[in-house]
């Protein structure tokens, strides 16, 4: 399965808006350079596997289409978009995004947090089972917008 990220955020702080960025140093067990979760500063920091947080574009647009959302670029409040990966499925799986190599550790369900903040009801109805995927990082490397997101079937043998 292979897919590619379209779009990279990275929000320096907690409740800070997230910024685009066209590549980011990915650091295991630590998370992405310039965000939040990489000080552990984030409002869910306190959580294992919370390295990287990845959305599908695929998913965006189905939230637009069934409930008349369109979230902007990076509103959703995670990492990295894809497209063309199921990103539901890599959780247990270990993964390539760029150069890093990723477990997915949870589906990321959305909070009343990202519905509050960003002041649209519905929000978290509409991205449930579709709100992404945490991911622990366990190979650091650079992940730049239109790498390549590939899974080759490999287990995890690590606890996540």
């Amino acid at each position: 399965m292979t897919g590619t990220v379209t779009q990279i955020h990275v929000t320096p702080e907690r409740g800070a808006e997230p910024e685009p960025v066209e590549r980011v140093e990915a650091v295991a067990g630590a998370g992405l350079c310039g965000d939040r979760y990489f000080d552990e500063s984030g409002t869910f920091a306190d959580r294992e596997g919370c390295d990287l947080t990845l959305i599908e574009s695929e998913a965006l647009a189905a939230v637009e289409r069934d409930h008349g959302i369109d979230l902007e670029p990076g509103a959703h409040r995670r990492n990295v978009t894809t497209a063309g990966v199921a990103l539901n499925h890599l959780v247990g799986e270990r993964f390539r995004v760029g150069d890093a190599v990723c477990v997915g550790t949870e589906l990321c369900e959305p909070c009343a947090y990202l519905e509050d903040h960003l002041g649209e009801s519905g929000v978290r109805e509409a991205l449930v089972h579709r709100g992404g995927l945490r991911c622990r990082i366990v190979e650091s490397g650079e992940i730049s917008v239109t790498d390549r997101v590939e899974f080759g079937g490999e287990r995890d043998g690590s606890d996540s």
